[in-house]
């Protein structure tokens, strides 16, 4: 399955941060619905388009 990968953040963020979730977030708000998934290959939270 293909996404459309809006941003990616490194999975060892600084403790209490969530830099994924507050982006899928703002992009919501703006229109583009948009979610978090775990790319654990990478060991990366990628944001991408929900329903994509």
């Amino acid at each position: 399955m293909e996404r459309t990968v809006l941003e990616r953040f490194p999975a060892g963020g600084p403790r209490g941060s969530w830099p994924a979730e507050e982006l899928a977030t703002q992009k919501t708000a703006e229109g583009t619905p948009a979610t978090v998934v775990m790319d654990l290959d990478s060991d990366s939270f990628l944001v991408v388009k929900a329903g994509a």
